[in-house]
């Protein structure tokens, strides 16, 4: 069970079984969004768990995505692709996890529209789109 929260603790969110691959999506609107990249794992919608949806914001940021964040802290933490016919997972931000993860970058998305301010130095396979 993994388990993680915004900033204030007014979302928390836990996560049955297995995290999926994690990446970093470099693109215009997630460095908008999170202030610099996103670092998501994509999990089954049936695994995860969420408390406090009250104080849960949805961002429609295109046709086919809405992001989650919490209304009282801001905290970037869920993005969630509307087709879930298509995709039956949910990204969540790494960043909002309690403890440790055990995945690493599996790859970099979006890397045309990257920030100039920093470079990519991991070794992890790197996508325009």
């Amino acid at each position: 069970m993994y388990q993680g929260r915004c900033l204030c603790g007014r979302v928390s969110f836990s996560i049955s079984g297995q995290l999926g691959a994690a990446d970093m999506c470099h693109c215009r609107q997630c460095r908008q969004w999170t202030g610099h990249v996103l670092a998501s794992t994509e999990v089954a919608r049936t695994a995860l768990t969420i408390t406090g949806i009250e104080n849960l914001t949805w961002f429609h940021s295109s046709a086919k995505v809405r992001r989650g964040f919490c209304s009282h802290c801001g905290s970037s933490l869920f993005f969630d692709p509307l087709d879930t016919q298509k995709h039956q997972w949910i990204g969540v931000a790494l960043g909002a996890f309690d403890d440790k993860t055990d995945v690493s970058i599996a790859q970099h998305i979006f890397v045309a529209e990257k920030g100039d301010y920093y470079p990519i130095c991991d070794g992890a396979p790197q996508h325009d789109h």
